[in-house]
């Protein structure tokens, strides 16, 4: 069937994580929590990095743009499907779909790339510790921490432009944001295109930065054995735990979403990975990194005493 001969839609439904209305009051509370303590969470980390020189080093400055990106890949889903929630009302604009579906892929893309930089700055770190300083020049921490954001935008600007030239036979998503797979599958048209992008976006931005996470780790972990006291093995599994518990965390969904076969994916299994890398993951990633951090944790006491002084 020709495209011209299809009915445009002018705004889709999103159906959201459940279509009982009994639980709706219940997903409302729970994830209106969940975002205020991401917000919180996430702003405090960036205010507390900014505001002591301390934390002016490469770990934290890449830290301060994860907590920024986790902020963004929230406010980019959470709200809209809370206002749905309150206001009964499921639509959402075309143009917005689209929009919604941007940043999602945009702070998504920039979140793996950047959290494959920070493996490669606990390799450094760890297993060429003398020249850490010199390896980690500002230069280099500013095209590491800037390139993911110019290259995401080129990417997700790409799929926006793929998705234009598509016609969809019907405008009921079974997800609470517009998510790439859900919209491919309402399309009347050829998505051949579109599916092979994704496969090789899946690649560059998912498969690469989790192979590089993977060697930076294995040579960290044949270093860390090297180290001849026990207390400095510690020290050194412990600057790399946090860090690994947010790989885990964020590549145990995605690979499942974009890098297994279509034939396994079900509504109720994407809108699952989906909460874990847009609400749980942005929410826990504050706590993951600040608790065991001795350095954050006392940065945040000095900023919170400073702005309770001078309140007061």
């Amino acid at each position: 069937m020709e495209p011209r001969n299809q009915t445009s839609i002018s705004e889709f439904v999103l159906l959201g994580l459940s279509e009982k209305r009994e639980l709706e009051p219940l997903l409302f509370a729970l994830f209106l929590c969940m975002y205020v303590i991401t917000v919180v969470g996430n702003v405090l980390i960036i205010l507390t990095i900014s505001s002591d020189s301390h934390l002016h080093t490469p770990m934290y400055f890449f830290l301060a743009n994860l907590s920024l990106v986790d902020f963004g890949l929230a406010t980019n889903t959470v709200p809209k499907m809370l206002v749905n929630i309150q206001t009964k009302s499921k639509s959402i604009s075309y143009p917005c779909c689209l929009t919604q579906m941007y940043f999602f892929h945009f702070f998504g893309i920039v979140d793996s790339v950047l959290i494959a930089v920070m493996a490669y700055d606990r390799f450094v770190a760890i297993c060429h510790p003398l020249h850490y300083t010199t390896i980690m020049s500002p230069r280099l921490c500013g095209l590491l921490a800037g390139g993911p954001w110019v290259f995401s935008y080129f990417i997700s600007l790409t799929h926006i432009l793929l998705m234009v030239h598509l016609v969809f036979c019907g405008n009921k998503i079974p997800h609470y944001f517009c998510d790439l797979n859900p919209l491919l599958r309402l399309s009347c048209t050829d998505t051949s295109v579109n599916k092979i992008f994704v496969l090789i976006v899946a690649g560059m931005v998912i498969a690469t930065p989790f192979i590089c996470i993977l060697a930076s780790y294995t040579r960290i972990l044949v270093a860390i054995v090297q180290v001849p006291s026990a207390g400095g093995r510690k020290k050194a599994f412990s600057t790399c735990s946090s860090h690994l518990s947010v790989v885990a965390l964020f590549y145990g969904t995605t690979i499942g979403v974009y890098l297994c076969p279509s034939s396994v994916h079900t509504a109720v299994k994407e809108k699952a990975s989906a909460v874990m890398y847009t609400a749980v993951t942005p929410m826990l990633n504050p706590f993951i990194y600040s608790l065991r951090n001795r350095d954050i944790n006392g940065a945040l006491r000095k900023l919170i005493n400073r702005k309770i002084t001078s309140s007061s």
